[in-house]
Parts: structure tokens; sequence; C-alpha cells
């Protein structure tokens, strides 16, 4: 029963953490189809968003330019070097910062969604290594593991609940359309271990409502 109620406190939270931000547009005030207004609208920062720690100097930006994303700590020993990834197909919904391991750094966790109806949840995160530098934080996918893909077809939720990683999806029955599930969410919960090549997140507790 008591973990059930934790879990029903990490839905209500997660209701009110995940929200979709909206890209910025851009018009050209000349009403001309030019090339500079083109590169104009290559140009424009979609998604912007800093992210400092309570207590801790470490912070990190987080920003997208066209189809590339920028995590940009500062406040690091030794490493604040700007990491990159090429975001193809996916649009940053949102980002969060946290302590998973609750070691007294912080992680940065930066939510996407994949483009088209399906809006498939993917997860870019960096984990603070003492202060000084960072290594990648992974996220199985939900579709590889055969314990939790059952009824999956996307429409992924995320956040950080009370430093816990949280993720929620509807599950889909037999023969719904994927604007129409018609079973239960299924919420995972997870616990941040540490992997040979950078620290994994690892399912802890399931629960459906």
């Amino acid at each position: 029963m008591k973990k059930l109620g934790s879990f029903v406190l990490c839905a209500l939270l997660m209701s009110c953490s995940f929200s979709k931000n909206e890209k910025n547009g851009v018009t050209d005030a000349t009403g001309k189809d030019s090339v500079d207004s083109a590169k104009q609208e290559v140009s424009v920062v979609e998604f912007n968003k800093e992210l400092t720690y309570p207590g801790s100097k470490i912070s990190f930006k987080v920003s997208t330019m066209g189809d590339s994303l920028m995590v940009q700590p500062s406040g690091l020993s030794i490493s604040n070097e700007t990491l990159r990834h090429d975001i193809t197909g996916y649009t940053v919904v949102n980002a969060e910062i946290g302590d998973l391991n609750i070691d007294g750094y912080p992680e940065v966790l930066v939510y996407l969604t994949s483009d088209g109806s399906g809006s498939y949840g993917k997860l870019i995160g960096y984990s603070v290594n003492n202060g000084k530098s960072v290594s990648q934080v992974y996220l199985p996918d939900i579709s590889e593991n055969n314990e939790v893909n059952k009824g999956y077809m996307g429409h992924d939720e995320m956040a950080i609940v009370e430093n816990t990683f949280c993720q929620r999806f509807p599950i889909y029955e037999e023969g719904d359309s994927n604007a129409n599930p018609t079973g239960k969410t299924r919420q995972i919960q997870y616990k941040m271990v540490d992997g040979e090549t950078g620290r994994i997140l690892q399912i802890d507790k399931v629960v459906e409502f």
C-alpha cells in the first residue's frame, strides 16, 4: 500500500511537472520569401533553459538550434565543454535537474519526443562526477524491454519527482488506434546505477493505474 501511495503521488506530481514547450516562430517583416529570412529562421534558438541545482554553483544551459541540441555545463572544476547531439526527428519538450543518486552533485535530463503521431519519448542526460566533469546517463528503450513494453505505442511523459526519475505512458489494447488508447497507464520508477561507459537508469518499480 505504501508503494502504491508513492506512485500515486509520483503520478500527481508528474502531471504538474511535465509541460511541452512550443517552438518560437519567425516571421519576415518584409513579407519577402528571401534567402536571408530562411537563414534567420534556421538560426532561431527553439528551446532555451538554464538550470542550477539548489545550493550548488553547478548549472546547465540547455538549448536547441535547428536539429542540434547543446548542453553547456558551468561550474565544473575540470571540463565545461559544450555537449552536442544531433536530434533530427525529435523535439525537446523539457529539461530538469536533480540529484538522482543522492551524491550531492546533480544530473541534468533533457526530454524529447519523436516528430509525428507516435510521440515516442527519448532522454538525453548527464551526471556530474564529483564536481569535476560529466558522464552520460542512458535510458534503455522501452520497446526493447519485454517486461514493460506490452501495449506500448509512445506518448511518453517523463519527470523528476523528489529526485527520482519517472516515466509513464498509456497502454494500448489490441485494435486501438494511436490516437485512442483504451488501456491503463503504466508508470515506471527508475534508479540510477553505474555502467561501463556511463550511468544507467534501471527499472526499480512498475505500477499500472
